[in-house]
């Protein structure tokens, strides 16, 4: 559980990646997350606010240091930052000593670990380190087959094309609808927004579909449960998605993908099949031979950030076109379409 407080406040760190990709993080919590944020730490951007810059619109200053940060009343130092390998920096370090020094908390959803670095804290201070695997987990048993509820995992055919983004606009959605939704966070942006979760990607193999089974077990009573997805199945560098449908074995699938991208970003030789063979192919490994009841896939979230406004919308139709599904871009267009596939 998340030791973060409601109401404390909240500086994002994210020196040189305001408005780039490796800033991740940061856009998911100054999007969804709760808490108040008073700034964004960059000094390429100071006297700026995050609206400007990156086009979320919640408005915040965007500042040089740590020690603006603190006089702007910032009680939380939050690494906003996915560097490549998911490893802290060498000098990212005198940066976060700053900000302990100074009296804040720290939340890190990196996989280097800061709690021993910082053993001696003040009354009311914190370090998170999120990618820590939970204590007590098992196997998986399949366990989440014999719920009646409604469970929606989110797929992707890569990684980063906001399944953690449309699940968040679904279970709001679904939640002001007055659905009794619950939402899994699988990743260390999701968790922070939600304050618990599992962070797949810190959970031993032998563990994983037991962690993802045992948070689903968790919120049973939920007449929706929307699963976090994570990685893509073609992705050569990616184990994600069989803990995520044995632990949860969804009754529903929501696939995800970026408007236009035809080949995986990071691995290029990978191209993005065609969506229905695609979609098959992860009802069949759900279904594994009829030994699970297989999902049916209902809508599609397709991700058009940055695009104007007509090109965006004529994705839409191609992916509608192509899938016969629902298709929208929960950002842009709302997540009404998705929860109304799911629920209907």
């Amino acid at each position: 559980m998340s030791p973060l407080r409601p109401g404390q406040k909240i500086a994002i760190y994210m020196e040189g990646a305001l408005g780039d990709p490796s800033g991740k993080m940061g856009y998911g919590v100054l999007r969804y997350s709760p808490n108040p944020i008073v700034c964004v730490i960059d000094s390429r951007h100071t006297g700026r606010d995050t609206e400007a810059v990156t086009g979320i619109p919640r408005p915040v200053p965007v500042v040089a240091d740590v020690t603006e940060a603190r006089a702007l009343g910032a009680e939380v130092f939050l690494l906003g930052i996915a560097p490549g390998g998911g490893l802290i920096p060498p000098d990212w370090f005198p940066v976060i000593d700053e900000a302990v020094a100074l009296g804040m908390s720290v939340v890190n959803g990196l996989h280097d670990r800061l709690g021993p670095r910082y053993a001696l804290l003040e009354a009311g201070q914190f370090v998170w380190d999120i990618r820590i695997e939970p204590q007590g987990l098992g196997t998986g048993t399949g366990a989440a087959r014999e719920l009646e509820n409604r469970r929606v995992l989110l797929v992707g055919t890569d990684m980063a094309v906001g399944k953690m983004t449309a699940g968040l606009e679904m279970w709001t959605t679904a939640t002001a609808q007055g659905i009794d939704a619950r939402f899994v966070a699988t990743g260390q942006i999701g968790i922070t927004i939600v304050g618990r979760g599992v962070p797949l990607d810190a959970v031993r193999v032998d563990y994983a579909s037991g962690s993802i089974e045992a948070e689903v077990m968790a919120h049973s009573a939920a007449g929706l449960i929307l699963i976090e997805g994570q990685g893509s199945l073609i992705h050569p560098g990616s184990t994600a998605t069989l803990p995520l449908l044995r632990g949860s074995c969804p009754t529903h699938l929501v696939l995800c993908l970026r408007a236009g991208q035809e080949h995986l970003l990071r691995v290029p030789w990978v191209r993005i099949p065609p969506l229905r063979r695609f979609i098959s192919l992860i009802e069949d490994l759900a279904e594994a031979c009829g030994t699970f009841s297989r999902p049916t896939t209902v809508a599609v979230a397709v991700n058009t950030f940055g695009m104007p406004e007509g090109v965006a919308h004529a994705w839409v139709r191609r992916v509608t076109e192509e899938t016969g599904l629902v298709a929208c871009d929960p950002v842009r267009d709302g997540a009404d379409a998705l929860v109304q596939a799911v629920m209907g």
